[in-house]
């Protein structure tokens, strides 16, 4: 199964969230895609419906396969701390997440495709791998060829720093990855206890 490409407002009405950023469709129609979308009648979802719902929207919020996210999630479970948190810590902890929220890309895919290019650094050595996992202390660059990339500059020309946990220098083209962040710091809607209870059943 390859990474979702299709239309992001569709996704994005499914879960009545701007799940991927500010969308001019979720605002005109927030309601489910599809002919029955705007329908008054709405049966009652099963608790597996809801838990399962919750697990897409974490998948899509993050561009995680199921596979890996299923592999997060055993690594969660055997790790200290409560599970669904420790869950949202380690995809946070993630190269491409991390990317993201520094403001060196717009989105996490475009993030996702910066780091399989190349494009940027860990410690000074290159890394492609937008799973990779970064630990307190590491820091995040754009490789000194890269830095001039339009896709980069203009991602960095409208960012600012928000999250407590990083820490950009612009002049550098470099963030510092501070802390795991703690669960109030992470702004997602995500109820990851609902995805607990479904991986327990």
């Amino acid at each position: 199964m390859a990474r979702y490409t299709g239309p992001k407002s569709k996704i994005a009405r499914k879960f009545r969230e701007p799940i991927f950023g500010p969308d001019k469709a979720l605002e005109k129609k927030n309601y489910p895609p599809g002919q029955h979308g705007n329908t008054k009648k709405k049966g009652k979802k099963s608790e597996y419906a809801i838990q399962l719902m919750e697990k897409q929207k974490a998948k899509y919020t993050y561009g995680i396969l199921e596979k890996q996210f299923a592999r997060t999630f055993d690594k969660a479970a055997r790790a200290h701390g409560i599970t669904g948190e420790v869950l949202l810590q380690l995809i946070e902890c993630r190269l491409d997440n991390v990317v993201y929220r520094l403001g060196i890309a717009p989105s996490r895919r475009a993030a996702r495709q910066l780091v399989s290019h190349a494009h940027i650094n860990v410690n000074g050595s290159t890394v492609n791998i937008p799973s990779y996992s970064l630990k307190p202390g590491d820091v995040v660059g754009v490789r000194e060829k890269s830095q001039s990339l339009e896709a980069i500059t203009e991602s960095l020309s409208g960012a600012v720093n928000k999250y407590s946990w990083l820490d950009f220098d612009k002049s550098t083209f470099s963030g510092n990855f501070i802390s795991v962040p703690e669960r109030s710091q992470i702004p997602e809607n995500i109820k990851e206890q609902l995805i607990v209870e479904l991986y327990s059943k």
